[in-house]
This record gives structure tokens, C-alpha cells and sequence, in this order.
């Protein structure tokens, strides 16, 4: 049975509040994201489970030509259209199945942003994303990472298994892997590692909260990987 991907009704409506102004999302993953993104002026860009809209609109905001978002979510979607207006180009779309909306060679950058976790058809979405990226393209890629997933859930590191965690009322549900199984699945579909970061909040985290903030400059929460489409 296919997993739930997406972060439906309520549970959207609570996750595009929180990760508007929180440590996690606003003040360690988006920032490492945009900083391996580098210079995106006039850059065909597709924004992979974009949520509430924030990395599309931070994209846009630096220069970005134009910013594709595709969500499972209709609420997290509705969230999107708010926040970007008439600057959004949105597509409700379940990303276990194949972007055949999308042309291929279409895009000079992929982004997706703590969603690979969620996919189980991550071979065929890797595929589909080398198909939709041009030649020398990238792909940014964050996920949760696996030493944080080890010290908070336990067991052994190199489990591969469905696990949850609480997110307002309900739960979010991803899989842990070891970092061999994450970067071994996106060299094998033929991308080529460009750089690997272990993002710690910024300074803007201490103010908004001090804890989380020291916590993510003590165990490592995110993984961020550029790549490049041969």
C-alpha cells in the first residue's frame, strides 16, 4: 500500500504556518537550499512538493524567471496561491506518479526540498526529474538526516523503515535511510554530486528559538545535496 506523501487538510494548513517563521524550515533548511541554488537569474526553475510556496517565492524574489510548483496538498496549495498571487504557477499533483504535464528539458533547476523522505517512488521521480532537467541543470535536494533520525528513533543506523513524527495534532510520516541508501539512489540515476552540506540554523534561529537553534549546531537535522544533470 502506497504511503500518505502528502500533508492533507489540517495537517497542511498546520505545517504552512509553521514553516513560515520556525527554526527548522525558515531558519536552517531554506537558507542552506538558496545558498547551494547561487546565482538563479532568469533560470526555468520546478519547485518539487513546494508547500506553502516559501522557497518559490524566495526564488522569484532573487531573480528566478519563472517558478513551477507542484503539491499533493490542496491545502498547503491554497497556502501557495496566497503567498505568491499571480506569480504562482501551481500544480496539484501526487508525485508517487509520473510528471507527464511537465515537457522534457524543460527546466534548468530542480528543487525539492525535504520531500525525498516522503516518496516511495523515488526511482521513477529521480527519472522524471532527469528527463525534465537540461543538460548541465542541477538538482538541490534536502532531506532529514540520518544520523538525527538515529539519535531520535534509535535502533540501528542503517534501518530503512517507516517512521512518524508529531507535527501540531497528527503526525508527519517519512522513511529513514542510511546516507549510502540516500546518496547511493541519486548517483545511481545518473546525477553527479556537486556539493554536500550539513546545514546549521542561522542567527535568526537564536532569536526565534534559542533551543532548537543550538540544537542543530550539535547533532546534524538536514542533509542538502546539489547535483548536476550530465
Amino acid at each position: 500500500m502506497k504511503a500518505e506523501t502528502a500533508y492533507h487538510g489540517e495537517l497542511g494548513e498546520q505545517f504552512a504556518t509553521l514553516s513560515t517563521d520556525n527554526a527548522y524550515n525558515a531558519y536552517t533548511d531554506r537558507p542552506a537550499m538558496l545558498e547551494l541554488a547561487g546565482d538563479v537569474s532568469g533560470l526555468q526553475v520546478l519547485d518539487l512538493g513546494c508547500g506553502a510556496g516559501h522557497f518559490a517565492a524566495e526564488l522569484l524574489g532573487v531573480g528566478a524567471a519563472k517558478v513551477v510548483g507542484v503539491d499533493g496538498s490542496e491545502s498547503l496549495l491554497n497556502a501557495a496561491r496566497q503567498r505568491l498571487g499571480d506569480g504562482g504557477n501551481l500544480h496539484h499533483h501526487d508525485l508517487e506518479e509520473r510528471l507527464a504535464f511537465l515537457d522534457d528539458k524543460s527546466f534548468d533547476l530542480v528543487v525539492m526540498a525535504l520531500v525525498y523522505h516522503h516518496i516511495d517512488a523515488r526511482e521513477q521521480l529521480l527519472a522524471e526529474i532527469r528527463r525534465v532537467l537540461r543538460s548541465g541543470g542541477r538538482l538541490l535536494v534536502s532531506t532529514t538526516h540520518p544520523t538525527a533520525d538515529w539519535v531520535y528513533f534509535g535502533g540501528s543506523y542503517f534501518a530503512d523503515d517507516p517512521v512518524q513524527l508529531p507535527l501540531g495534532d497528527g503526525f508527519i510520516r517519512f522513511r529513514r535511510m542510511p546516507l549510502q541508501t540516500f546518496l547511493g539512489e541519486l548517483l545511481s540515476a545518473g546525477f553527479v554530486l556537486e556539493e554536500l552540506v550539513e546545514p546549521r540554523a542561522t542567527e535568526q534561529a537564536r532569536v526565534v528559538d534559542p533551543r532548537r537553534y543550538d540544537k542543530t549546531h550539535q547533532i546534524p537535522t538536514f542533509l542538502t545535496v546539489k547535483l548536476r544533470c550530465p
